[in-house]
């Protein structure tokens, strides 16, 4: 699957898709050691950890590409 360039201003799926993993495995580590800390239970933690990587890497994706469409802010 190649990624072609995206149309200038724009950004391609894939480019959307790699951040919004980075900053999840990000954020995964953090609500884990949050979790960590307020249960004291690592499982738990773990657990709650698993469950929000799913869900907000795709509405991270989906708050990406929205944000993408508004051209309030973009200099052309």
């Amino acid at each position: 699957m190649t990624d072609s360039p995206a149309p200038t201003g724009r950004e391609a799926h894939r480019r959307s898709f790699a951040k919004a993993v980075s900053w999840r495995v990000t954020g995964s580590i953090d609500t884990f050691l949050i979790g960590w800390l307020v249960t004291g239970n690592a499982v738990v933690a773990g657990t709650i950890s698993a469950i929000e990587i799913l869900t907000k890497i795709f509405l991270y994706y989906l708050h990406e590409r929205v944000w993408g469409k508004i051209r309030w802010g973009k200099k052309a």
